[in-house]
């Protein structure tokens, strides 16, 4: 464990003092919350203001502001926690380039160990992003509609481990193939432009197409986006009930931000999302455990 230890250290130093990829991970989050609270934010809140006033129902400034910034907070944080972590997992790739990779495999050292090095730096790193990106959302809804309860805010850490174990077993069987900087780059810009239209965060998955929708309740990510709405925004939904809101109402709104999702025509509960997210994260570490044990015996 010592040698594990020294690596994921190794591994963690190296990430945070290149600074092309330390930035190329505070991107995300940074582009995203500033696009969304200076575009988006005018589009989400119109929306709610036109879809309540069609109800027939009035609220204040402060409960469409908690709303949106619930439906932007957890968009952002969905998306980050997973390119991020693809980000952050670069380093696997550049050992392969620089021939670092060759020059620590001559080393009395294990092949599992080295890659569960490279898995464990990078969920430390992304975690570590994640949870100030998420520090400084936090900061936002306060400044916007707080209707958040202390089991809501450890509900979101909660999801956000989930996501970036996810992101991070999902990165570490993709990048394991990859060997130069243009495969990298490839695979990164496709992710960041990407994963946020397929798991939900750029556009509520009730805008698609009726078959695109079925496509895309396959993929695990829509189920982690939709638990970071569901507690970003249960408060606001209970304001709302507390105010008279209609039942039909609210879960009209909360089918339109994808806090309910439906699995061909059944509705999805919030325990079934936590079994396929858990579910995936153990599959894709399981693939990434078989490609280092078929990579080891290759090499031999």
């Amino acid at each position: 464990m010592t040698g594990l230890g020294a690596l994921v250290r190794r591994n963690t130093k190296l990430y945070f003092k290149d600074k092309g990829m330390f930035f190329a991970s505070l991107i995300t989050p940074i582009i995203l919350l500033v696009l969304y609270g200076t575009f988006l934010s005018n589009v989400y809140d119109e929306t709610f203001r036109s879809a309540l006033k069609a109800a027939g129902a009035t609220v204040s400034d402060k409960l469409i502001g908690g709303c949106v910034g619930g439906e932007l907070v957890s968009s952002l944080l969905a998306v980050s926690c997973v390119t991020v972590a693809f980000c952050s997992n670069l380093l696997m790739v550049q050992d392969k380039i620089t021939g670092a990779r060759r020059d620590l495999t001559i080393a009395p050292l294990k092949n599992s160990t080295l890659a569960l090095s490279y898995y464990l730096s990078t969920l430390l790193s992304t975690l570590l992003i994640c949870f100030i990106a998420a520090g400084v959302c936090l900061g936002y809804l306060a400044c916007v509609g707080w209707y958040l309860t202390a089991g809501d805010v450890a509900l979101l850490l909660l999801d956000i481990v989930l996501l970036v174990l996810f992101g991070t077993a999902l990165s570490s069987c993709v990048n394991f193939g990859l060997s130069t900087n243009g495969q990298a780059s490839a695979v990164g810009t496709i992710v960041s432009a990407g994963y946020g239209f397929v798991c939900g965060a750029y556009m509520p998955i009730s805008q698609f197409s009726e078959g695109l929708q079925k496509v895309i309740s396959f993929l695990p990510g829509t189920y982690g986006t939709s638990l970071l709405r569901n507690h970003a925004l249960r408060g606001v939904f209970e304001e709302m009930g507390a105010q008279g809101f209609p039942s039909e109402v609210v879960e009209a709104i909360k089918d339109s931000v994808d806090c309910n999702l439906y699995f061909f025509g059944e509705k999805v509960e919030l325990s079934h999302m936590y079994i396929i997210l858990v579910s995936f994260i153990a599959a894709a570490v399981a693939l990434y455990v078989i490609l280092n044990v078929l990579f080891g015996k290759k090499q031999k």
